[in-house]
């Protein structure tokens, strides 16, 4: 559960720092569909500026944002980590973050080197100062559950991709020649997407999946292992790409491995929960994991066999699941924080978390996101295809920052125009 005596309000960092980072996720994430819609197939070609764009647009502006977000929330409730000063904190990155990438965006657009060169520096301070804050705090821990222990090695992770993205930033900017650069970049991709993202949802699920969902816990062998594993292939991977490429393929396919693995186990979890109502939360996590199964196949094969189609499927079954896992933990935090804070302060009408976003508006975003990935498929074959994805990914971020919006609106509603309950002892 949340852990041995439950999630405080001391413990929990105000609603506006969870939610002042999913709004920007939110915003990036429209801001993703445009640029779909102006680059239109070319960001299938992973060579291209639409391509490099859009993906940094998904992996920094949207998930990023997503993920430190949940970070912020989850540390107290998986790790008893608690953070001081968690509002000047998030705001310093919230702002920081946004202002690097903006910067990287229009660099890339320009290729204007001032404009790396404030990307280096915004990027580079917001996101070393989270790994640090919070790794630090993680590593001080005395006991260790599967999910902090799997954190640490995600924040490693972010700590090196960051490092690795500092080098191609300064290269952009001339600071440097970038003799390196094809290297590093691919070093900087395999931890970001299977370092970073992949690892952190591979840990927090852990322990949210059992809690959530009232499923038998994972296996305590890939809880203990997995992540350690997956970090030590990825940074025997990056090296071996000084030696011989054929290695780092061979090396990566075992990282593929583990996370189809991973996959597989959180779909038998999730077919055992106690709970026999499937919502929609949990229909996003069967979709994410199916979607990640399958990347990790493709992967595999693309391997064995260079094939322009097959990667293109990996990369958006990759995204498939990236999306899919969090918009199910939007789902079920958006609502809970808005019902527990409010509930801890004392209002007799905190609305409860059916009333923030009802599970049928879940139930249609998840129908709208599958119309969505499909589209995506298919547009790998049928370029045209691509426009309708754009505008279906438009609709969903949308979707999204219209009921953060709400739940704030009913959080500062609820607030200003409702009785406390005060427990008078004589």
């Amino acid at each position: 559960m949340f852990d041995q005596n439950g999630l405080s309000l001391d413990q929990a960092p105000p609603i506006s720092v969870v939610f002042g980072l999913f709004l920007m996720g939110a915003i990036f994430g429209v801001i993703s569909g445009i640029s779909i819609l102006y680059f239109g197939h070319d960001i299938f070609d992973i060579s291209s500026t639409g391509a490099i764009i859009t993906v940094h647009l998904l992996a920094l502006g949207f998930a990023m944002s997503f993920m430190l977000g949940a970070l912020f929330q989850m540390l107290p409730v998986v790790a008893g980590v608690v953070l001081e000063s968690p509002i000047p904190k998030s705001n310093l990155v919230k702002v920081a973050l946004a202002l690097g990438v903006v910067s990287l965006i229009i660099g890339f657009v320009t290729n204007v080197g001032l404009l790396f060169l404030f990307a280096t520096i915004f990027l580079g301070s917001s996101l070393l100062y989270v790994a640090y804050t919070m790794g630090s705090r993680l590593l001080k821990l005395s006991n260790h559950s599967a999910s902090s222990r799997g954190m640490i090695y995600a924040i490693f992770s972010l700590s090196l991709l960051v490092l690795l993205a500092l080098y191609m930033t300064t290269a952009y900017a001339q600071m440097h020649s970038g003799i390196y650069f094809a290297t590093i970049k691919q070093m900087h991709y395999s931890f970001a997407l299977f370092g970073w993202v992949a690892l952190l949802i591979m840990s927090i699920s852990f322990q949210t999946v059992e809690m959530f969902y009232v499923t038998p816990a994972y296996p305590k062998l890939l809880g203990r292992y997995a992540p350690a594993t997956v970090f030590a292939l990825l940074v025997a991977a990056s090296l071996s790409l000084l030696v011989n490429n054929k290695l780092e393929s061979y090396i990566m396919i075992l990282v593929y491995l583990l996370f189809a693995i991973y996959g597989t186990i959180t779909l038998i979890r999730l077919s055992q929960r106690k709970r026999p109502l499937a919502d929609a939360t949990v229909w996003f996590w069967r979709i994410g994991m199916v979607s990640l199964i399958i990347s990790m196949i493709l992967l595999i094969v693309h391997a064995f066999i260079s094939n322009d189609t097959l990667l293109e499927g990996a990369i958006v079954l990759f995204v498939s699941f990236v999306t899919s896992v969090i918009f199910s933990m939007f789902y079920k935090i958006v609502p809970f924080l808005t019902w527990f804070h409010l509930n801890a302060q004392g209002y007799f009408t905190a609305p409860m978390m059916h009333e923030v976003i009802h599970p049928t508006i879940a139930k249609r975003h998840m129908w709208l996101h599958i119309v969505m990935v499909v589209s995506f498929a298919f547009a790998i074959l049928i370029p045209q295809m691509v426009y309708l994805a754009a505008v279906l990914m438009m609709a969903s971020f949308l979707w999204t920052t219209y009921h953060i919006i709400h739940a704030q609106k009913l959080y500062k509603y609820t607030q200003e125009n409702s009785e406390k309950f005060e427990m008078n002892i004589g």
